[in-house]
């Protein structure tokens, strides 16, 4: 009889990080495919293909960039379009923070992966239970969602090009309908649903009477107002707030 040989053991941790860089993998093809759908909506807005690039390349924020040239698309003025976009994306910097002791990175490489500081990277960093996954889940996911979002944005807005009008195509609608797929399932707990309802409201119900870009920043005031009117419940109640839970 042949002598039979045992099956190789796999190390525990190389099997853990495996399973972080196919989660991570998964998240930044997921999401790096939206891409597209931006640099059609970009190229719609008017941007040229370098403005475009630009924009994923430097700006790497997929909301903010959504944001942007959607005002833009609607005719709003460029500054407060920007100033919209400025103010979605200031939610890094609260993740840089939460990043900045969970990773631990040399202070040479912080500068290079705070580019990639986005909601994605920091969900995928912040579910691994130690540092190492941490790192390797922020590292695979930032570094394929970058690639994947820079490469697609090129062949949407390429895309766009080639078809000429895209508001004869119902593109328009591309940009918008990613951003509300991103968004959505971010929203776990009752004051995040109420802030969502409450600034939809403010941004549809004041784009009839202000300029294109204003009902964007208008809707921004939810937050205050939600986090006001749960600061008294809190109050009234003792400190018992049961929307949480739920």
């Amino acid at each position: 009889m042949a002598e039979q040989t045992a099956p190789p053991v796999i190390p525990e941790r190389t099997k853990a990080d495996s399973a972080v860089v196919r989660d991570a993998l998964g998240v930044g093809i997921a999401v790096g495919l939206s891409g597209f759908a931006f640099g059609v909506t970009s190229a719609g807005s008017g941007l040229s293909l370098l403005q475009t690039c630009a924009l994923s390349l430097l700006v790497f924020t997929g909301a903010s960039q959504f944001a942007l040239v959607g005002a833009l698309a609607a005719g709003g003025n460029p500054f407060t379009a920007a100033a919209g976009a400025f103010f979605l994306g200031t939610r890094n910097a609260f993740y840089g923070l939460r990043l900045s002791q969970l990773l631990a990175l040399p202070r040479g490489v912080k500068p290079f992966a705070a580019q990639w500081v986005i909601d994605e990277t920091t969900a995928v960093a912040l579910a691994q239970p130690t540092r190492r996954a941490a790192r390797i889940g922020f590292t695979v996911t930032g570094l394929t969602l970058y690639v994947l979002w820079n490469l697609t944005t090129l062949l949407g807005a390429l895309g766009a090009e080639a078809l000429g009008d895209t508001d004869a195509w119902g593109l328009d609608a591309a940009g918008p309908a990613v951003f509300l797929a991103l968004l959505a399932p971010m929203l776990k707990t009752a004051t995040e649903r109420y802030t969502a309802a409450i600034a939809v409201v403010l941004g549809l119900g004041l784009l009839p009477v202000l300029p294109a870009d204003v009902p964007v920043l208008a809707a921004a005031l939810a937050a205050p107002l939600v986090l006001w009117v749960r600061g008294r419940r809190m109050g009234e109640s003792g400190g018992n707030d049961e929307g949480e839970a739920r």
